[in-house]
C-alpha cells in the first residue's frame, strides 16, 4: 500500500462499495421508512453475492500483491525465514485484507445457512475489519474508520436505524476519496509540500521534510484538506440523500394515491413474509430474504 497504486486501487474499491452502500440504504428507506432494516451487504441482480465476491477477490489480490508479488524475492521473509523490518508494512496491509475476506466469506456462509443472528453477527465480522484497519493506520485515516468502526457496532443494537447505516456507508465512501487523495498527493513529486521530498526507507517510499517548520506546514496542509474534503463529502451525501428520497419517495405517493402500492407500509410486511419463507424482490436488485 506505501505506493500511489497501491492507495489508488483500495480507495477506489472503498469509493464503489461506499457508493452502493449509499445507493441502496437510501433506496431501500425510501420505500419503506417504517420497516427499514440495516444490512452488512445488498445482493446483486443477477449474482446474489456478487458484493462480497467482490471484497474476497479485492482481499486475495491485496494479500498476494503484499506478500509474493511486490516484494523482490516474491516472498517477505528472510533468509533465516523470519520478517524482515523492510516487510513489516506488508504484513500489516495483508492482515487488514485478511480481515476484509474473513468477513466477507463467512458472512457468505451465515446467510446460506439461515442462521437466526446472521445480523448481529454480520456487523461484528464488519467491525473486526475496521478494528484492524484503525489500529494499522495512521491519524486522519483512523478518524474516519473510527467512525466506521462505531456505526458498525451500533448497527448490531440499532438495526432500524437509517442515520446509522447512512453515517456508516458515507464514512466507507470517504475512507476511498481520502485513500485516492493520499496516494496522488504524497506518491507524485509535484504535489508534495515545499521542502519535503520522497526518500525510499524500509523497502517503501516516504515523506520527509528539510525543516521541522516545512513538517509543521506540511502537517497544517493535510489538516486543512481533511476539512475541505469533510466539508465537500458531507455536501455530496446529503445532496445524494436530497435526490434520492425525492426520487423514491415520489414512487410511493403515487403508489398509495392510486391504490397500487404493493410496498406500502401497511400492505408489505417483510418480517411476517420472512417467516412464512416468502422472498421477494429486494429493493429492485434480487430475490432473496427480506428478513435478514
Amino acid at each position: 500500500m506505501g505506493s500511489l497504486i497501491g492507495h489508488v486501487v483500495p480507495g477506489f474499491a472503498f469509493l464503489l462499495l461506499g457508493l452502493w452502500h449509499l445507493f441502496n440504504h437510501i433506496k431501500l428507506h425510501s420505500l419503506h421508512p417504517k420497516s427499514y432494516k440495516s444490512t452488512t451487504w445488498f445482493p446483486s441482480p443477477k449474482i446474489k453475492y456478487l458484493e462480497l465476491f467482490f471484497i474476497m477477490l479485492g482481499s486475495s489480490i491485496s494479500i498476494a500483491m503484499e506478500l509474493f508479488i511486490g516484494p523482490i524475492k516474491h516472498h517477505p521473509f528472510d533468509s533465516d525465514g523470519t520478517i524482515p523490518s523492510n516487510h513489516l508494512h506488508n504484513f500489516e496491509h495483508a492482515t487488514i485484507s485478511l480481515t476484509f475476506f474473513t468477513y466477507a466469506a463467512f458472512t457468505i456462509l451465515l446467510d446460506r445457512n439461515c442462521c437466526k443472528s446472521q445480523h448481529a453477527l454480520a456487523h461484528f465480522l464488519g467491525a473486526i475489519a475496521f478494528t484492524e484497519e484503525f489500529l494499522l493506520f495512521h491519524l486522519h485515516s483512523k478518524l474516519i474508520i473510527l467512525v466506521s468502526l462505531t456505526t458498525t457496532i451500533l448497527g448490531i443494537c440499532l438495526p432500524k436505524s437509517f442515520m446509522v447505516s447512512f453515517v456508516r456507508s458515507g464514512s466507507v465512501f470517504f475512507q476511498g476519496v481520502w485513500l485516492i487523495m493520499i496516494g496522488l498527493m504524497l506518491w507524485n513529486p509535484k504535489y508534495i509540500p515545499k521542502a519535503c521530498f520522497l526518500h525510499y526507507e524500509e523497502g517503501h517510499q516516504v515523506v520527509r521534510c528539510h525543516e521541522e517548520e516545512a513538517l509543521h506546514r506540511a502537517k497544517s496542509l493535510v489538516n486543512i484538506e481533511f476539512s475541505w474534503f469533510l466539508v465537500g463529502i458531507t455536501i455530496f451525501l446529503v445532496f445524494l440523500y436530497v435526490v434520492l428520497e425525492k426520487h423514491y419517495g415520489e414512487q410511493v405517493d403515487y403508489g398509495k394515491l392510486s391504490g397500487k402500492d404493493e410496498y406500502s407500509d401497511d400492505s408489505y410486511e417483510p418480517q411476517e413474509e420472512a417467516k412464512a419463507g416468502i422472498t421477494k424482490s429486494f429493493i429492485g436488485f434480487a430475490s432473496i430474504d427480506i428478513e435478514r
